[in-house]
């Protein structure tokens, strides 16, 4: 089976191509440019390279999140493009799960965190047991102050620190957890190798969806339409503040 999988969830961007469980090629960058720009320009080179076409490709997989908003959309709505006339199975990939798939280790925690702004992280622990990745939790958003909190009571020698969220991370508790291990630069940030196997997993358990089913995966809901319920609140409140005054 072969999977083209992407992530553009986060600042950087990648492609991978994987034929049952190779690694044929991936691309990855990290340059701020717009996922927009860079995305497609991407996935038609590492086609081009590996000399095959779209109608060759089994399984097309995303990162569907969390992560940044716009990020996501892009992404979903790229695969969404690519198989809606091939009819093309999808994999709606956890881009925390897919993080743990990347690592090297054999056996420890994975702890990927992603920078969720204003003091939170989007995260999920995953175990991993002679390299077979096991969930611990369900992906969340919480307080950087709570995953310390929590990742305490782990008992484990090492608990990989992962992610775009991994450095703020481990300068707010690094120095009080020991066992804590920042992963090295090259595998810290998504890629989509991860996401590549962590979809192979997904065919094999019948989690596959189609096209039309593909969706993104929000923990919150985007800051504009938090404003806006925000705004709608204050004008329901300043209306009721009117009404009350005409009454009396």
């Amino acid at each position: 089976m072969r999977i083209l999988a992407i992530d553009t969830t986060a600042s950087p961007v990648s492609v991978a191509l994987l034929k049952d469980g190779f690694l044929e090629g991936e691309f990855f960058l990290n340059i701020k440019t717009t996922h927009s720009q860079t995305l497609m320009p991407l996935v038609e080179n590492i086609l081009r390279l590996t000399g095959i076409s779209a109608e060759d490709v089994d399984l097309f997989a995303v990162n569907a999140g969390p992560g940044s908003f716009t990020g996501v959309r892009i992404g979903v709505s790229s695969v969404k493009g690519m198989t809606f006339a091939s009819d093309k199975p999808c994999a709606a990939v956890s881009t925390l799960e897919a993080m743990a798939y990347s690592m090297p280790y054999r056996n420890g925690i994975v702890c990927a965190v992603m920078d969720a702004r204003c003091s939170q992280v989007y995260n999920a622990l995953f175990r991993l047991d002679e390299g077979n990745v096991e969930r611990i939790t369900e992906d969340r958003a919480l307080s950087i102050d709570e995953l310390k909190n929590e990742l305490e009571y782990y008992e484990e020698d090492q608990i990989y620190l992962t992610g775009d969220g991994a450095d703020i991370c481990f300068k707010s508790f690094g120095d009080s957890l020991p066992s804590l291990v920042l992963t090295p630069m090259n595998i810290r940030y998504q890629h989509a190798y991860g996401t590549a196997m962590a979809a192979m997993r997904m065919a094999d358990e019948n989690k596959l969806c189609t096209s039309d089913e593909l969706m993104p995966i929000y923990l919150r809901i985007p800051q504009a339409e938090r404003e806006l319920q925000e705004a709608e609140r204050e004008l329901q409140a300043k209306k009721r503040n009117n009404d009350g005054n005409a009454n009396c």
